[in-house]
C-alpha cells in the first residue's frame, strides 16, 4: 500500500504514544526535503523523519544514519530558533487525510508562552512542512515556499495566513456510524473499491481492493471492523511479490512472501532504505556522477578509435609488400602513373594492383609505403599500452560509480576526496598562507555475525585502503567479490565459523556490482597475504592463494546484521 491517510492513522497512533510529552533537543535537514527532529520523550532519544519528497514523503521514526550539511539551511535554522526545547503537546491526524499536526509548547523572545503547529502534508509533489503560529495563523517558515501562480488557492509563504489543504467531500471511516459500506455494496455501477475509495476517506486502491474483498467475503459489519481494527494496532508487513509493497496489516488481495516488523517505522526504515537512500545519493551526488559519466564516454570513444589503429596495424605487411614489389619492378613503373598491376611474388605472382601518387617517382612510392608500414608497426606497442592504461581507468571509474550506487550519502564526501586527489574534480581552494583542512576518512560500516563476531565494511576506494592496510590485523580474514567492483570486507576474526564466513561472503556479494545477481562469487583469504602494487589507484589490491565461496546478496539478512549482538 502506499502512504495513504489509513496508514498515516496507524503512523499518528505509534508516534503519538512514543512521544507526546517529550522535548526537542535536536533540529537538523540533512536532505533537501526532509528534517530530523530529535525528541528526547521516556528517557530516551527518539530521531523523527518529516519528509515532504515528492515520491517518498512520509513521518516515522528513523535508525539510518545521516551526514548533517556543514552549514545549515535557513529553514533548519528557523525551526531550531522557535522549537528549540519546545514540548510536543500534540500529534493528531487531520481527519483521516495525509496530514499530520505536530502541536509544540515553547516560549517567545519575551518569555510568554506560545503554540506553534508543524504541519506535515504527505501529499506527493505538493508535500510540505509549514511551521504556524496558532496565535496569529501565520506562516513563519515552509520547507518547500509555494507562490500564488503556482498555487491559487492557498499561499504558502512566510507571513502569509495558514490555510488548510481543501477538505474533500468523504467521510472518515474511523468515525462513520452510518454503515454506508452496506448501501455502497447494493451499487453495481462500478467496482465497490472505486466506491468505496470514492465515499471514504484516506483509501489508496490497495487499501480499498483489500476492504472490498473483506466486506464481500462474509459478514460485513465484522469485517468492517476488523479492518479499522488493523489500523489502531497494526501488524506492520513487507511483502515481495510481482512487486514489493508495504502495510499496517497483511492484505490478503496482495501476493508474495510477507515479512513482518515490530514498528511500523522499522518497517518503512527497511522498505525505504535503498529507495531513498539511492534517490539522496543520486541528488546529492549529481555533480560526481556528471563528471565520471563525461569522462567514462571520452574513455569509451579513445578505446574505440585505439582499437580501431590497432585493428590498422594488422594491414602494416601489406604496405611492407607493396614497397617490396614496387622496388623489385621500378623499371616498370613510371612517374605520373596513378596505378600499376604487378605479379606478387608472395603470392606466386598473382597480379597486384598498387595505388600510386602521381606526385611522386616510383622510388618515392616504395618510400612511402614503407613508412606507413613502419608507423604503424611502432604504433602497435604504443596503442596497446595505451589502451591497457585507457582500460585500467576505465574499470576504475566504472567501479567508482558502481560504488556510488552502493553508496549512502555520508559516503560521498570521501568518494569526493578520492576524485580530487586523482584532478577528476577541483579542490576546495585554500587561501595563500593557510594549510588545507584536515581530511578524516569515514569509519568503515560494522556488521555483527550471528555469534557476535564483529565484520566491517569498505563503503568505497578510501575506506577499502583504510580498512583492509591499516585497520585490519594480519591474521583477519578479507573477501571481495570476485572480478568485479564491490567493496572490502573483513572478519575480526583469523578462524571464522562457517556460519560468519558465509554471512561475511553474502555482506561482499551485496555490496558489489552484482547485488541484484544470485550465487555471487567471492574471494576470501588472510589479510596478510594482500598487497598493493606501488602506485597503484586507491581500493586496488592483488592477493594469490585465494578460496571462493558463493553467496547470493539477501536485503533482510544484512539488515539483521547491522544490528548489535
Amino acid at each position: 500500500m502506499s502512504f495513504d491517510g489509513l496508514f498515516t492513522h496507524a503512523m499518528q497512533r505509534e508516534l503519538a504514544d512514543l512521544l507526546v510529552g517529550g522535548r526537542v533537543n535536536k533540529i537538523t535537514q540533512p536532505y533537501a526535503n526532509e528534517v530530523i527532529l530529535g525528541i528526547r520523550a521516556n528517557r530516551k532519544n527518539w530521531p523523527l523523519l518529516l519528509s515532504a519528497h515528492p515520491e517518498f514523503a512520509r513521518v516515522q521514526l528513523t535508525e539510518i544514519p545521516y551526514k548533517n550539511p556543514d552549514v545549515p539551511t535557513n529553514f533548519t535554522m528557523t525551526l531550531r530558533k522557535y522549537l528549540a526545547s519546545a514540548t510536543l503537546k500534540r500529534l493528531a491526524q487531520v481527519a483521516n487525510d495525509r496530514v499530520l499536526q505536530l502541536d509544540f509548547a515553547t516560549r517567545d523572545e519575551l518569555g510568554d508562552d506560545q503554540t506553534l503547529r508543524l504541519v506535515i502534508d504527505l501529499m506527493g509533489r505538493h508535500s510540505n512542512i509549514t511551521l504556524v503560529n496558532l496565535t496569529t495563523n501565520r506562516i513563519i517558515d515552509l520547507i518547500r515556499h509555494v507562490g500564488a501562480d503556482q498555487n491559487r488557492y492557498r499561499l504558502l509563504m512566510p507571513g502569509a495566513t495558514y490555510v488548510e489543504p481543501p477538505r474533500q467531500d468523504k467521510v472518515d471511516p474511523f468515525t462513520d456510524t452510518s454503515r454506508g459500506y452496506r448501501e455502497l455494496m447494493k451499487t453495481s455501477d462500478l467496482p465497490l473499491a472505486k466506491l468505496l475509495q470514492r465515499h471514504y476517506q484516506g483509501l489508496a486502491l490497495d487499501s480499498a481492493q483489500e476492504l472490498a474483498a473483506r466486506l464481500q467475503s462474509g459478514d460485513p459489519d465484522a469485517a468492517w471492523a476488523d479492518f479499522l481494527a488493523g489500523f489502531d494496532a497494526p501488524t506492520p508487513t513487507i511483502t515481495t511479490g510481482a512487486k514489493v509493497t508495504f502495510a499496517a496489516q497483511p492484505y490478503t488481495t496482495i501476493a508474495g512472501t510477507t515479512q513482518t516488523y515490530p514498528t511500523l517505522s522499522a518497517m518503512l526504515d527497511q522498505f525505504y532504505a535503498q529507495k531513498a537512500e539511492h534517490d539522496r545519493v543520486q541528488n546529492q551526488g549529481s555533480n560526481i556522477i556528471h563528471v565520471l559519466k563525461n569522462v567514462i564516454d571520452k574513455d569509451n570513444k579513445k578505446q574505440r578509435k585505439l582499437a580501431q589503429t590497432l585493428a590498422d596495424s594488422d594491414r602494416a605487411d601489406e604496405f611492407r609488400i607493396r614497397g617490396e614489389i614496387l622496388t623489385t619492378y621500378l623499371s616498370q613503373v613510371d612517374r605520373g602513373m596513378t596505378e600499376v598491376t604487378l605479379p606478387n611474388f608472395y603470392a606466386e605472382m598473382a597480379p597486384l594492383t598498387i595505388t600510386l601518387s602521381n606526385q611522386l617517382s616510383p622510388s618515392q612510392n616504395a618510400q612511402k609505403y614503407f613508412a606507413k608500414y613502419q608507423k604503424l608497426r611502432n604504433a602497435v606497442s604504443y596503442v596497446r599500452e595505451q589502451m591497457t592504461a585507457n582500460q585500467a581507468e576505465l574499470d576504475y571509474l566504472n567501479g567508482i560509480m558502481t560504488q556510488i550506487e552502493l553508496a549512502s550519502p555520508k559516503d560521498l564526501e570521501d568518494i569526493r576526496l578520492e576524485l580530487q586527489d586523482g584532478g577528476y574534480l577541483k579542490g576546495l581552494k585554500v587561501k595563500k598562507g593557510k594549510k588545507a583542512p584536515k581530511r578524516k576518512i569515514a569509519a568503515p560500516e560494522e556488521f555483527y555475525a550471528s555469534d557476535g563476531t564483529k565484520i566491517w565494511v569498505g563503503k568505497n576506494n578510501l575506506q577499502n585502503d583504510q580498512l583492509t592496510l591499516r585497520k585490519a590485523k594480519k591474521t583477519d580474514i578479507w573477501l571481495h567479490a570476485k572480478d568485479i567492483p564491490g567493496s572490502h570486507v573483513i572478519i575480526d576474526a583469523s578462524d571464522p565459523s562457517d556460519q560468519t564466513l558465509a554471512e561475511a561472503a553474502m555482506l561482499a556479494a551485496y555490496f558489489s556490482k552484482n547485488r541484484a545477481g544470485a550465487n555471487v562469487q567471492v574471494d576470501w583469504i588472510q589479510v596478510k597475504k594482500i598487497r598493493k602494487p606501488n602506485g597503484a589507484k586507491p581500493g586496488f589490491v592483488v592477493y594469490e592463494g585465494q578460496r571462493t565461496v558463493t553467496a547470493t546478496p539477501d536485503a533482510a539478512t544484512v539488515a539483521r546484521l547491522r544490528q548489535r549482538k
